[in-house]
């Protein structure tokens, strides 16, 4: 009895160094983009596969129409990671506006230089993007540098949303300016 409880200790503290492990990697890359495998449907959420660890996509985080194969890839923003006592869960999403917004930071180097900046932004996940954008470097025009040469950069990022469509606009400070 005595070496069973010995056991029973032994693999309930190796149980948690692996739960804090987990969250360990991937508590400081909430709000990247990471790429996984998906594994499973469970009630209406899809499970993904991210190497070390399953994450979840709910369903109010995932684009209305978009479906999913096991074993198919899928890149995702990591939206949060919950310590909860059975575990970390991480939770992904593809319908947040963030989601977006990484995916142009990703493509647009003028972005991640800083000399380009997404001022506004509004999503209707699986259909369409707005974003307003402005520069610092007034050589640089802020929504070609996002659309690209012959509309390459956003091409690749509608290709990644499905063909939702997306709408690069130069920030205006006055609201009206902007319709």
């Amino acid at each position: 009895i005595a070496a069973k409880n010995v056991y029973q200790s032994i693999i309930q503290k190796v149980r948690q160094f692996e739960k804090d492990r987990i969250y360990d990697d991937y508590k400081d890359v909430v709000g990247d983009i990471v790429t996984g495998t998906v594994r499973r449907r469970e009630k209406g959420a899809i499970v993904v596969d991210l190497g070390k660890a399953e994450a979840i996509m709910p369903k109010r985080e995932s684009i209305v129409g978009e479906d999913y194969a096991p074993g198919e890839r899928i890149r995702c923003l990591l939206l949060e990671i919950d310590n909860s006592p059975r575990g970390p869960e991480i939770i992904l999403s593809r319908a947040s506006p963030r989601f977006v917004k990484r995916l142009f930071e990703l493509e647009v180097t003028e972005m991640t230089d800083g000399s380009v900046k997404i001022e506004a932004m509004a999503r209707e996940a699986g259909y369409r993007t707005k974003i307003a954008v402005s520069s610092s470097d007034s050589r640089i025009d802020p929504v070609g540098a996002c659309v690209g040469a012959g509309g390459s950069r956003v091409k690749s990022i509608v290709r990644e949303l499905n063909g939702e469509k997306i709408d690069v606009i130069k920030y205006s400070p006055d609201p009206r300016s902007l319709l």
